[in-house]
């Protein structure tokens, strides 16, 4: 059995261990590693709600000027790639059920003759429900454009209109500004819960965990050399992240970076223990990668990284406040767009801290049970 005796020369030597256990297994950093650094830089670019490149169907019944104007205004908007033109309803809907246009538009015959007798034309708007995302934003794109058709019919109904919109934090709208940040949280906790569930799986895989048992080595040390890895490397690729936010990606960083720093920290602590309960109960390596996915994924989607936590049930609101990436991204998107006060970090920082002392207690409460 372990001895109870705590020694730094024993722990050092178990932190050098595992550091050279995952830099010398080709499979530890090809997860570890590469994963990461290339999902960040595909990400950026891809994890996106805009709507570009997008095809928009037109029946134009009208032959007036306002149809004419409006069609004009469509073939110039950017987030279009082609206006196709059709010359019936039943085109129309085949184009929509095919898949081809995410939406089409309907101009009746009356459209300019309305418009030039002081009434406001109408138009039908037809979307594809099965991107229902892309196709509300889509109508937003293209109320945008009949409003501008309706600024020019109408001269003074800009000066009319009471809303002036302005966006406070990200005045141009750049997804990237929001995009970035968050997946800093969400690469670093695959990476370090990755670090932590292959850690005793491997050891055990590999047949070194009955030499573990047997060695002088006690439990406690045993603990902090498989969380000290995982600590050390998710904070440098957090940091690497970040930097690349700043430096590559440009986007500017307002907030404290020493908060910032120890959020990482206790954000990355309260991952590893997560990722050493899923290595106590793993028998292969295999078993532990897809623990962490089953694990990491539904953290991902209930953080309100892709959709707010105010719009799910009040149990799953309850149950996303135990999931630590929620909190740190709060933290971090609001480091580097609104320099956030330290009293609003601080709010999201005790979670983090109670997050961490709960699950590295239960980590030791797992392997203390393996151990034994």
């Amino acid at each position: 059995m372990p001895s109870s005796i705590f020694s730094f020369t024993r722990l050092r030597a178990q932190f050098i261990k595992e550091i050279l256990s995952v830099l010398r297994d080709p499979r530890s950093r090809m997860v570890v590693f590469v994963p990461p650094i290339l999902q960040l830089l595909v990400f950026a670019f891809a994890a996106t709600l805009e709507v570009r490149n997008v095809d928009i169907a037109v029946y134009n019944q009208d032959a007036g000027r306002w149809s004419h104007e409006l069609v004009q205004r469509l073939n110039s908007a950017r987030f279009i790639t082609q206006v196709r033109h059709v010359d019936s309803q039943r085109h129309l809907h085949e184009l929509i059920d095919r898949g081809e246009v995410i939406a089409a538009l309907a101009i009746p015959v009356d459209f300019s003759r309305t418009i030039a007798a002081g009434d406001s034309g109408r138009t039908q708007v037809l979307v594809d429900g099965r991107r229902s995302n892309s196709g509300q934003i889509t109508v937003a794109y293209l109320s945008t454009i009949a409003a501008d058709v309706s600024a020019e019919v109408v001269p003074d109904a800009q000066a009319l209109t009471p809303v002036v919109v302005r966006h406070w934090f990200n005045p141009n709208l750049v997804y990237r500004w929001f995009i970035v940040p968050g997946l800093t949280g969400i690469l670093a906790l695959f990476s370090a819960l990755l670090i932590t569930s292959l850690s005793i799986a491997r050891e055990r895989e590999l047949g070194t965990f009955d030499q573990l048992l047997v060695s002088p080595t006690s439990t406690p040390e045993i603990i902090i050399s498989k969380s000290l890895p995982a600590l050390a490397i998710g904070t440098l690729l957090g940091l690497f992240m970040i930097s690349a936010g700043v430096f590559l990606f440009g986007i500017p960083f307002t907030g404290s970076f020493g908060l910032l720093l120890a959020s990482l920290v206790l954000f990355i602590l309260s991952v590893v223990g997560i990722g050493l309960m899923i290595s106590a109960v793993s028998m292969t390596q295999q078993q532990a990668i897809l623990g962490a996915f089953a694990i990491g994924v539904p953290a991902v989607l209930m953080s309100g990284f892709a959709t707010p936590v105010e719009n799910m049930p009040v149990v799953l609101q309850w149950l996303a406040q135990a999931i630590p990436l929620t909190h740190f991204l709060i933290i971090v998107e609001g480091s580097f767009l609104k320099a956030m006060p330290p009293g609003d970090i601080l709010a999201s920082l005790w979670p983090l801290a109670i997050i961490a002392l709960a699950t590295l207690t239960m980590a030791t409460v797992f392997v203390r049970g393996r151990l034994q």
